[in-house]
């Protein structure tokens, strides 16, 4: 990635303790709520870092229980940084697509509302390349029709930190789940 998109593109601007590797790439996805999607993510050799937040509306510095009242258009997301050499983008689109229901409009299981919806949010032509034709394939594999939206990555809003990391520290019950590269531990969702 070049330090001009950088300079250049508002959504790949970060928060000033996160270092940025020219090497590295980034990606956003929406897969419903973001602590089972991260944790996911987590596991993936390459993936040096990932947090979530919110994306893709209309109000500046959303918070989550704005989020929640579905006024603000803004998606749950996670954002990954990457080592395109590790790890392929298309390695993280089998992880995304493995995870959702991308049928389902405006839901992911038992969570309803417009933040839950499904969405791939590219960084550049190629990862927007790359969605489609995942979704295209994913298409061919299904009686219904995939409502996953493939969009350009927008400003990232960083949720409230306690929500970072939320199921590898233990969420509401205080039981931790592993974020180690590979591990295939069934992730369990809580509140």
């Amino acid at each position: 990635m070049a330090t001009s998109d950088l300079d250049t593109n508002p959504a790949l601007k970060l928060d000033s303790d996160t270092p940025i590797n020219p090497d590295h790439e980034f990606a956003e996805f929406g897969a419903g709520c973001f602590w089972g999607a991260e944790l996911a993510f987590q596991r993936i050799a390459g993936v040096v870092k990932t947090e979530v937040g919110y994306s893709q509306g209309h109000h500046d510095n959303p918070d989550y229980k704005l989020v929640c009242t579905g006024t603000t258009n803004h998606a749950e997301l996670v954002r990954i940084q990457f080592d395109p050499k590790l790890c392929p983008y298309t390695n993280l689109l089998n992880v995304f697509w493995a995870r959702i229901d991308p049928t389902a409009l405006n839901r992911q299981g038992g969570d309803v509302g417009t933040q839950y919806r499904s969405g791939i949010y590219y960084y550049n032509e190629t990862q927007a390349r790359l969605a489609q034709e995942s979704k295209e394939a994913k298409q061919l594999e299904l009686k219904g029709k995939v409502v996953t939206e493939i969009l350009p990555a927008k400003r990232f809003y960083r949720a409230e930190e306690y929500h970072q990391q939320y199921l590898e520290k233990g969420g509401g019950k205080g039981l931790k789940q592993s974020a180690e590269k590979g591990c295939t531990d069934p992730i369990r969702c809580y509140g």
